[in-house]
């Protein structure tokens, strides 16, 4: 029995959203290791005899450390054979996946990445908000709200001053910080929306700008995990149009 250790990036949350190769993964995998933020509907793919361990693993809820994930996941693969590491969005963006694969391969195990579709497109795409639209923006950033030592990156500054579309993960709990950043820049007017549980049937959002988006992200009870928006991308969603009216000024 040969150890192999696979991460496969499960999608945003919606079943579907899954690739063709990631399936095959699960299909074949021995055991599979499996996020919070993965939807557990996917297991469904696994063979009868192969074993599921949660790990748990989302914003500021953790059931086990990365430490002891590394281990577990080592562990894994040398008693069962074929270990499938299933994560939510894609495993590369955010997801701490070059730690697991340096990890695994220290110890001589064969390893392999699935690419997933990521939260940083899907969510908003399924709202109806594209990331990028010619002639109102021509780029996106994507950014976690939530570094290694628990603070905003620093090129969320730059960011602020840009006319791209900013996608930030991992941030609703640095909103207030988010806004006031951008309010420096003089950009109280531009459009914002938040997700939560972007495609999933439980998916919630609001939709506001960078002077009131906090309040209503609090009068709605708005939660993680939840993907901000922020940009004139959404103004082009139907609700921001509905309170708003129509604002988008592009060729």
């Amino acid at each position: 029995m040969k150890p192999k250790i696979t991460l496969v990036g499960a999608g945003p949350g919606d079943v579907e959203l899954i690739t063709l190769k990631g399936i095959r993964a699960l299909e074949n995998a021995d055991v599979v290791l499996y996020d919070a933020l993965a939807n557990e509907e996917l297991l469904k793919y696994t063979r009868q005899d192969c074993k599921h361990i949660f790990v748990g693993k989302r914003f500021e809820s953790h059931s086990l450390t990365q430490d002891q994930i590394n281990e577990l996941l080592i562990a894994s693969a040398f008693e069962y054979g074929h270990a499938v590491r299933l994560k939510g969005g894609d495993p590369i963006v955010f997801g701490r996946a070059t730690e697991e694969l340096e990890h695994a391969e220290s110890f001589g195990i064969e390893t392999e990445i699935i690419s997933g579709v990521s939260s940083c497109i899907a969510v908003p795409t399924a709202q109806g908000i594209p990331v990028t639209k010619r002639g109102l923006s021509e780029s996106f950033w994507v950014m976690t709200g939530h570094t290694k030592a628990k603070q905003l990156p620093k090129d969320i500054y730059l960011a602020a001053q840009s006319s791209a579309t900013i996608v930030i993960l991992m941030g609703l709990s640095k909103l207030e910080e988010i806004a006031k950043i951008f309010r420096s820049y003089g950009k109280v007017e531009t459009p914002v929306a938040i997700i939560q549980n972007g495609t999933c049937h439980n998916e919630r959002f609001v939709i506001g700008k960078i002077k009131d988006i906090a309040a209503k992200v609090r009068e709605e009870n708005i939660k993680q995990p939840s993907v901000i928006i922020i940009g004139e991308v959404v103004s082009l969603h139907k609700e921001y149009i509905l309170q708003y009216g129509s604002e988008i000024l592009c060729n």
